[in-house]
């Protein structure tokens, strides 16, 4: 099943359904006799406010409200609103005692504050740090006092066409010219030259690829107030159409016109989201057309393709040396699953115009490629809206707007940070752009250079990079560096469906192979699977051949879905049962899907010292995927303290932390600490660590902390109140040494036990008349790490990243 959104984002729609049978969730709540669900952003505006509050009413029943639910409002004093025409809902402003009183009535479903919704596109420029460029005031000082937008920078936009009435995108603005290839053979009479066709308002009309694509490179965001602009909305668009359905002939005439125009309108990019299933030939028309622009200073990007998750699928176009390939991610900084792979160890060296060459089989950058909003056609194609466009549009924009994923959607997005590397210094080659976007990526958890590149892109520090040409960034890219120790591993993946029947037995059985190092068994449970709204308290246990049961870590009092994960290391082999149940005991029919993998793992080189230690499995895994490495000797010492510098960098390596320039410090130190290092989280979190001292050793609940952090989770671990509890056969046991966690790490600790990250340690005791014993659980949030311990914990935040 693919999963396209952040924990947060996944989960909130649980939290609405919980919110109906839970009196303290945090996502929602309901009225004392549970009349109306009273979401949680309204209980909070209510206990101080004393004026007039914006509240969406819903009603029970079908269509618009009715005319007593009209007057049943009217009755309540409450006379300023509006009423839907086709749903039973009203925006109303009222008070808190009217609330109260709403909230009362039978014919009145819920009650939500009217707040401002998320904006996806919005997304994708906070998380690669395009937005902190705009905002940065240093940069704006570097650029003579104006915003860093591309400005002046020609971007080529090859593809479909563009709309140039499109009031994002309108000819004679910021789309500074738009043509019309004309390369039909069939229409064509003896040998002439080509003719370009421009001044076309609009060239995209039997597809709207292209002007999507226009829109995330440089769109303006006339038609949404700014909300929906593009990567580099200062930079001047030329659009190239080439028709729906195009030849490579089309396409070559491209970057022909960027070529011969290139001086005209200072065109220093050109952006391809197409290519074809071929292999890379360094004589194909294409390779010879981006060479050329390459030499003559023009960089060129090519999509990676969307035929992954196999290996040897990456477009071949993109495979040149002289072009910047572009894998998509999802906004939670991994990897799209069908975005294309290159293939492992593949490279070749050629030449070319007496230079020597070498292409490597592998995209260079990851960019936002999943539900990115940008620029729609206003032709008759482009006016049909989705039921995603109209579940994550306001309906006022729809008609501009709407939601695609690809590739082609990633590789804009790198096409635009290119314009503002330019605009910061006109004076970078192509070879130079390349080399400042590979080498500020941050490492993506788990992933190889064959399938992201240098990992997701980091436009902050890129542009930093070109502004301060002596800073230091790259020495992290895991693409890049010489590693103590090797390993490899063998995975299988299996998924389950099961129909959960609240009035049935829900449980299925599987096999666990002999010799595993590790199972991770996931269940999704989001209500509707595919669209992941709605939702379900629907929680799992798996249990071994033994007995031995392990169950999911759900807890009610925090506003997300954990995304239920349970990891079992060095697994018992035979058959096991997995068995699905409600918690707190009510949950709806729903068809449930997840995973099952099955993971083992050999060392290739080093860690001799780890056969026979009880974390060995874990920290041949953790080699594998490069969350951490073996010391510089070649051993692992399990045993020895993990030190704050060590973890540090680790974490560059595995966790998913943004690099910030190291010119005066370790290659670790400064980006762990820095505010917005998580690419999980948001540039105003605080760092992962909160200090650094390379020889002083990391406890259990530092390490929570930082954990979390890289999991983006600040604002739900901060706003944790209560009691530290810990799931045990489907009860919350209370940490009995919660005292000795301090305040402030409180949340943190309890979402790493929820998430399965650490485990509580359970004794028991049981008196001279006691018929049962009683469990206690403890945290020992002092007791100080060895590395093997680390291992064990890195390995299970990496199956939750």
């Amino acid at each position: 099943m693919k999963r396209n959104k952040s924990l947060i984002s996944i989960l909130m729609a649980a939290v609405l359904v919980i919110g109906l049978f839970l009196p303290t969730s945090s996502g929602s709540a309901t009225t004392d006799n549970g009349t109306a669900t009273i979401d949680q952003h309204l209980l909070d505006k209510m206990k101080d406010s004393t004026g007039l509050l914006n509240v969406i009413v819903t009603f029970h029943g079908e269509g618009a409200p009715t005319i007593e639910n009209v007057d049943l409002l009217k009755a309540l004093g409450i006379n300023t609103g509006i009423t839907m025409k086709s749903l039973p809902i009203a925006g109303v402003m009222a008070t808190a005692d009217q609330i109260e009183a709403l909230s009362q009535k039978d014919d009145v479903r819920s009650l939500y504050l009217n707040r401002k919704v998320e904006m996806y596109n919005g997304d994708a420029t906070e998380l690669t740090g395009v937005n902190k460029v705009r905002t940065d005031k240093d940069m704006q000082k570097a650029n003579d006092g104006f915003p860093v937008s591309g400005k002046g920078i020609g971007v080529v936009v090859n593809d479909s066409g563009v709309d140039g009435a499109h009031p994002d995108l309108k000819l004679g603005k910021n789309l500074v010219q738009n043509v019309l290839a004309t390369t039909n053979m069939a229409k064509t009479t003896g040998l002439t030259p080509i003719v370009y066709q421009e001044d076309v308002v609009n060239t995209d009309t039997n597809s709207g690829h292209g002007t999507h694509v226009a829109g995330t490179v440089g769109g303006t965001g006339a038609a949404s107030g700014g909300i929906y602009e593009g990567v580099a909305p200062g930079a001047d668009l030329i659009g190239y159409g080439s028709g729906g359905g195009v030849l490579i002939l089309d396409l070559v005439g491209g970057f022909d016109y960027a070529i011969t125009h290139q001086n005209e309108y200072n065109i220093r990019v050109i952006t391809n989201s197409w290519g074809s299933n071929d292999d890379f030939f360094v004589d194909d028309p294409v390779n010879v057309a981006t060479k050329d622009c390459f030499d003559r200073g023009i960089t060129v990007l090519f999509a990676a393709g969307n035929a992954g998750p196999d290996e040897d699928t990456h477009n071949p176009y993109a495979k040149a040396p002289w072009v910047i390939s572009v894998a998509a991610g999802v906004k939670d900084g991994t990897l799209a699953s069908f975005s294309s792979r290159g293939t492992r160890g593949v490279e070749e060296t050629f030449e070319v115009d007496g230079e020597t060459w070498t292409w490597k089989d592998q995209p260079t950058v990851t960019a936002p490629g999943v539900d990115i909003i940008s620029a729609r056609t206003v032709s008759p194609v482009g006016v049909i809206a989705t039921d995603k466009d109209k579940d994550n549009i306001p309906a006022a924009y729809l008609p501009y707007y709407t939601m695609l994923n690809g590739t082609s959607m990633a590789t804009p997005h790198v096409a635009g940070i290119v314009a503002l590397l330019l605009d910061a210094d006109p004076t970078l080659s192509p070879s130079e752009v390349k080399e400042l976007i590979s080498r500020t990526a941050t490492n993506i958890p788990g992933r190889e250079a064959y399938e992201v590149g240098s990992g997701y892109v980091n436009a902050y520090g890129a542009v930093d990079l070109a502004f301060h040409p002596d800073k230091k960034y790259g020495a992290t890219v895991n693409k890049d560096k010489t590693f103590n120790a090797y390993s490899s591993m063998d995975v299988t993946r299996e998924n389950y469906e099961m129909d959960y029947d609240p009035t049935g037995t829900n449980e299925t059985t599987f096999n666990v192979k002999e010799n595993q190092a590790q199972l991770v068994a996931k269940m999704y449970a989001d209500g509707d699977t595919f669209t992941e709204e709605g939702g379900n308290p629907l929680v799992f246990t798996i249990t071994d051949p033994n007995g031995e049961v392990y169950e999911s870590g759900f807890n009610p009092t925090y506003s997300i879905d954990l995304v239920n994960t349970i990891t079992v290391d060095n697994p018992v082999a035979g058959e096991w049962k997995l068995e699905v149940s409600a918690y707190p005991g009510v949950a709806l029919p729903e068809k449930v899907v997840g995973t099952l993998t099955q993971k083992t793992a050999s060392v290739m080189n080093g860690l001799g010292d780890i056969e026979g230690h009880a974390a060995a499995d874990a920290i041949k895994l953790g080699i594998n995927e490069r969350l951490f490495d073996a010391e510089a000797e070649g051993d692992f010492n399990a045993d020895d303290l993990l030190t704050e510098g060590d973890l540090a960098s680790y974490l560059l390596m595995g966790a998913g932390i943004r690099q910030v320039d190291q010119t005066s410090s370790d290659a670790a130190v400064d980006a762990v600490i820095t505010k917005g290092s998580a690419l999980k989280g948001e540039y105003t979190h605080d760092g992962v660590m909160n200090s650094v001292d390379g020889e002083e050793s990391v406890t259990r609940a530092e390490l929570a902390y930082t954990l979390i952090q890289s999991l983006g989770l600040q604002e739900e671990a901060r706003s944790f109140e209560g009691d530290v509890t810990v799931a045990y056969k489907g009860e919350r046991l209370p940490v009995e040494d919660a005292g000795d966690i301090p305040a402030e790490l409180k949340g943190y600790v309890q979402l790493a036990l929820d998430l399965g990250i650490f485990n509580a340690h359970f004794t028991s005791s049981q008196g001279p008349y006691d018929k049962e014993p009683t469990i206690h659980a403890e945290f020992h949030p002092a007791k100080e790490l060895t590395r093997g311990d680390f291992a064990v914990a890195m390995t299970r935040f990496f199956n939750n990243y």
